[in-house]
């Protein structure tokens, strides 16, 4: 009990989520805004093989290479499939959706990881959570108008469905991790993930890298996807490069806050990303969200904050009971 109490540090969980929200910040407005001029795959590919370096040397801090052994290969397996398609699908959206509508949508994975929590951990939501991940829904709703026509709209519907889509997946993963996490080291995990990310884009350029799947489609998602591989210019390769640095900073700090602290102090935090989005959406391509979109963002917000505040209560709850009976 005392190296657990001896772990457990609030703040700098606190400090290390923000640390880490601010950095997934940056690297989506870097990724919206170079979308314009080169795929994803290549993108993804510069990240991931630059913030391979730093989390290797994570690894040989952690305990060397012995820990990149998987217990359970194909759980883990699939949750770097889980990732890369929460990445995927969420940058597709960002070509296309302004910043902090994508990131508003994709806010509702904490909504999905607690009705998914109920089959595959077998946890129990209560009416309050279960209502909540309803207001949610609602603000989903709200943020797309389904009720509108293809007519009236900018963007087509299945673009709002992307980020959502990220969203489930994503929800997805940091489910699976919950379980992996018992026995593999944040820094693995994190290996697992890159290494998985730098095949998929070496894929996507085997297959797609001359952009001969891009000629003749309009819709700029798709694009994004299979745009031809350019080598970067100018300052291109400064933002290139930035996006790796930024890659490994965002790993090592998302892992490092919840290893401080625990995930319900830690977890609302993350909904400081909204803001952020908003800024750089209103700073670098002077997008505000309009009324309707605020009031769904709003929804979504408190709900997701909701159901982190009653997990956290429901944690303490069990906590007072275990000293009550002499548990610890």
């Amino acid at each position: 009990m005392q190296s657990l109490q001896a772990q457990s540090n609030p703040g700098v969980g606190i400090a290390f989520i923000l640390v880490g929200v601010l950095a997934i910040s940056v690297n989506d407005m870097l990724i919206k805004f170079l979308s314009g001029g080169y795929p994803l795959h290549q993108m993804v590919f510069a990240r991931s093989t630059i913030g391979i370096v730093f989390s290797l040397m994570l690894v040989q801090l952690e305990g060397g290479w012995r820990i990149l052994r998987a217990d359970r290969p194909a759980l883990h397996l699939l949750r770097c499939g889980m990732i890369v398609i929460a990445n995927m699908t969420f940058f597709a959206a960002l070509a296309v959706l302004p910043l902090a509508e994508a990131t508003a949508l994709f806010f509702v994975g904490p909504l999905f990881i607690t009705l998914l929590s109920v089959p595959l951990l077998g946890e129990k939501v209560g009416p309050l959570r279960l209502g909540a991940v309803i207001v949610g829904f609602v603000g989903v709703i709200i943020m797309t108008r389904p009720w509108e026509g293809q007519a009236a709209r900018d963007v087509p519907m299945v673009i709002y469905l992307l980020p959502i889509l990220a969203a489930i997946t994503y929800a997805t993963n940091q489910v699976l991790t919950r379980m992996l996490g018992v026995t593999s080291k944040a820094s693995a995990l994190a290996v697992y993930i890159q290494v998985t990310f730098i095949f998929v884009s070496l894929g996507f350029w085997i297959v797609a890298g001359d952009g001969r799947y891009a000629e003749g489609i309009t819709n700029e998602s798709l694009v994004f996807l299979l745009r031809a591989w350019v080598w970067p210019e100018g300052r291109d390769v400064w933002l290139f490069l930035g996006l790796g640095f930024n890659s490994a900073v965002v790993g090592y700090a998302l892992a490092q806050a919840y290893r401080s602290a625990d995930a319900a102090v830690v977890a609302p935090f993350e909904y400081a990303g909204l803001p952020l989005a908003i800024f750089w959406g209103w700073l670098i391509w002077a997008d505000l969200p309009d009324r309707v979109t605020l009031m769904g963002i709003a929804l979504i917000l408190g709900a997701g904050l909701f159901v982190f505040l009653r997990e956290y209560q429901k944690k303490r709850r069990v906590l007072r009971g275990k000293r009550v009976h002499g548990r610890w």
